[in-house]
């Protein structure tokens, strides 16, 4: 199980109050929150090994590059080359990522993330390298590209908390946007995606694609199409395509989660108790975790 942590605890952090504090008063919403999801997912799936995927940078500079305008409206401060520019979060929720990154640590549930990539990034590594079913925890629409029936990988989608989940596999997929696994990323490239900044291509939306991609295979026949007369293409869609050609050429890289990430030694097997009991006893005196944390350890010990 691998689970898009950020997606995650803003989910938590937006669904439980901020009246949920430790005893200074410092809101704990988002750490409660996450801890309770895992514990509600180790119980209701049982995975044999569990991984926190991380943002070490989640708005790399090989993918600004290629498309400016990606995360661009997300940016808070831009710290300039080297560094990862500062995501605009809220500011009770910025304080308690570490808290979150300690308990995990302390816990003993593996946390990867790598300078320069993206979590997704860490997701599509270690899903490509799986021997076994992989289960992909996010509320991010951008791994459905992982989805593979052949490997039993698939994703399972918040839709109310976790305790009500989409387990998105290839049908569900063709079902609701016309392609597999495999054929996502084109359609998001095509389709393109304002929360993450990518512009798509102007006038192609989500089922223009599907029957574009339908029509001509993938992206690349697509593109194919618009240069050969003979192509079922309308005048304005060749048009379009032809006008975002530019855009075409970048966005599968930007688009597609990397699937080579140096992954740091690490240790997946889910843990039956806490790694560093006394760093655990004391963050749950500070933070006032409760019984979330009570919860997670019961789960886990089973």
């Amino acid at each position: 199980m691998l689970l898009d942590t950020a997606s995650l605890y803003f989910r938590a952090y937006f669904g439980v109050p901020d009246s949920v504090r430790a005893p200074d008063g410092t809101p704990v919403n988002a750490v409660r929150g996450l801890l309770d999801f895992i514990a509600r997912l180790v119980q209701d799936h049982r995975p044999d090994e569990l991984v926190a995927c991380m943002d070490a940078d989640w708005r790399p500079a090989w993918r600004v590059e290629l498309i400016p305008s990606y995360k661009a409206h997300r940016v808070a401060v831009e710290t300039g080359p080297g560094a990862p520019d500062e995501e605009e979060v809220p500011d009770t929720l910025s304080p308690q990522v570490p808290v979150i990154e300690a308990v995990l640590d302390a816990v003993g549930v593996a946390r990867v993330g790598v300078a320069g990539y993206e979590a997704d990034d860490v997701i599509g590594t270690l899903a490509v390298r799986a021997a076994g079913p992989v289960d992909i925890v996010t509320g991010d629409r951008d791994l459905f590209q992982l989805v593979d029936d052949a490997r039993g990988v698939r994703v399972l989608y918040p839709v109310k908390g976790v305790g009500t989940l989409q387990a998105v596999d290839e049908e569900w997929l063709r079902g609701r946007y016309g392609v597999g696994g495999r054929g996502y990323a084109d359609l998001a490239a095509l389709r393109g995606d304002p929360s993450d900044g990518l512009p798509g291509v102007p006038g192609v939306g989500e089922k223009t694609a599907a029957k574009l991609l339908e029509a001509y295979g993938d992206l690349a026949g697509v593109m194919a199409a618009v240069d050969d007369p003979a192509s079922r293409l309308t005048p304005a869609q060749r048009r379009r395509l032809a006008e975002a050609r530019e855009y075409v050429a970048v966005a599968p890289k930007v688009v597609r989660v990397a699937h080579d990430v140096p992954l740091p030694p690490f240790d997946p097997a889910l843990p039956t108790g806490p790694k560093d009991p006394e760093a655990l006893r004391t963050l749950a005196e500070r933070w006032g975790l409760g019984g979330s944390l009570e919860r997670l350890l019961a789960v886990l010990a089973r």
